[in-house]
């Protein structure tokens, strides 16, 4: 399955494993890169000294390539990087914020730069700053998002027609059949997330874990776009936050309900009520727990079937 992205990152599936606060830990990232895609440690929730260590246990737990995921909006960003660096790591993709500030500095360091973008407008500002490839992400997925609610099977597209570097899918994709439906609309490769939670070897609470399978049609919602939007799992917190808005808050009195560590709470601590619950719409498609091996074995081996069956399909003769 070789192509673009295969070769830019040196891995076997053009299949990223998505770098996600208190889910993407140094098991997850060293599974997914002895499975054949590249794995990612979200830095996001970890402060440097723990990034480092989850590196240096990465490194010794796959011989394969691997990488950082940077949410530029966090704190420490400057010894975060100063950490990447220092560790060897060669991968980097950013995201929530300007890729000027750090692409060139990363590029200049041998590390090859992706960004995460919500948009065509970002896609190509992203191209200008030189990042060596994008990742387009639709309103489907968990976490942070953009505000224009763009679907990936519709940004993907777009963006395809206006860049020139590699292209990756992300939001609402963890089956091969959705995988097979992004790259014909032009996509070299793609991005799964909320899939990855649902793992044996994600650092998440398993209470989270069991909440993302029990997940139906209708149980996220994107929220909060007055701070950073968010997708996520309807529980008390997210009741609380609703009840909130019928009073037209202001953004102190948003982020006063939010608070500090919410998404600690309940992704990493299991906290089920008052955590903030993140995960993508395709959550509801996930009905199990199971081995990282298991997931892109699955994954590739229905996207195989998929695009035999659409050679075959008197539609496409």
């Amino acid at each position: 399955m070789e192509n673009k992205i295969t070769a830019l990152f040196k891995i076997k599936y053009p299949i990223i494993q998505a770098g996600m606060v208190w889910n993407s830990g140094w098991k997850l990232a060293a599974a997914s890169s002895n499975s054949g895609i590249l794995g990612l440690i979200g830095a996001g929730s970890m402060y440097p000294e723990v990034l480092r260590d989850h590196i240096k246990k990465c490194k010794k737990a796959t011989n394969k390539p691997f990488g950082v995921n940077v949410p530029m909006l966090y704190p420490d960003i400057e010894n975060i990087m100063n950490i990447i660096v220092d560790e060897g790591v060669k991968i980097v993709f950013t995201s929530a914020g300007n890729p000027k500030i750090w692409t060139s500095w990363l590029q200049e360091k041998g590390i090859t730069v992706v960004h995460v973008v919500s948009s065509l407008k970002f896609a190509l500002k992203a191209q200008e700053a030189g990042v060596d490839a994008i990742v387009a992400e639709g309103f489907e997925a968990g976490g942070h998002n953009g505000r224009d609610e763009m679907t990936t099977l519709t940004l993907v597209p777009i963006v395809k027609e206006h860049i020139q570097i590699p292209l990756i899918a992300a939001g609402g994709i963890a089956t091969g059949k959705s995988m097979l439906a992004t790259m014909i609309l032009g996509a070299d490769g793609v991005q799964i997330g909320s899939r990855f939670v649902a793992s044996l070897e994600s650092s998440a609470h398993q209470n989270f874990k069991q909440a993302v399978v029990d997940a139906k049609e209708g149980d996220t919602q994107l929220t909060l776009k007055e701070l950073a939007p968010v997708r996520l799992i309807k529980n008390s917190f997210y009741n609380q936050i609703q009840d909130l808005y019928k009073t037209c808050p202001t953004k102190e009195q948003l982020k006063e309900l939010l608070g500090r560590a919410r998404a600690k709470k309940g992704m990493f601590e299991g906290d089920l009520e008052e955590g903030e619950l993140e995960i993508g719409q395709i959550s509801g498609l996930i009905h199990d727990i199971k081995p990282v091996s298991k997931i892109v074995s699955d994954v590739v081996k229905e996207f195989e079937a998929a695009k035999l069956e659409v050679c075959k399909t008197t539609y496409f003769k």
